[in-house]
């Protein structure tokens, strides 16, 4: 089984990016790079893209990383802060910490890409 079918497939996961925006919405340290951004085309988008990160059948056709958080000015702090945020809602959804884990490792082969563009 995959990661995409143990995290519920594509409807689980877009439950967990759901409670992953509430998250970061209510988060000042990370809250404004979101003030701008139409939030339920970046749930579907996110919903996308952690599908096919989890080797769900939906093909990723957005922004590259770099591309995508160009001009933001991203730092440590603000990984963590969205690193922190995914791993407490994959939490409220009991998924195993083998799968977070799985999940994070996923994201910190991404983090060069984000930060400092």
């Amino acid at each position: 089984m995959s990661l995409y079918e143990r995290l519920g497939g594509q409807e689980g996961i877009q439950k967990v990016v759901d409670v992953f925006y509430k998250k970061v919405l209510e988060d000042d340290t990370v809250n404004h790079y979101f003030e701008h951004t139409d939030m339920e085309k970046q749930r579907r988008h996110q919903t996308l893209f952690l599908s096919w990160v989890t080797g769900g059948p939906n093909q990723y056709s957005g922004k590259g990383m770099e591309k995508a958080h160009e001009g933001l000015n991203l730092q440590e702090s603000h990984f963590e802060a969205i690193a922190n945020h995914l791993v407490s809602s994959l939490k409220e959804f009991n998924v195993s910490e083998k799968d977070i884990d799985q999940v994070v490792q996923k994201l910190l082969t991404m983090k060069d890409a984000i930060l400092h563009k």
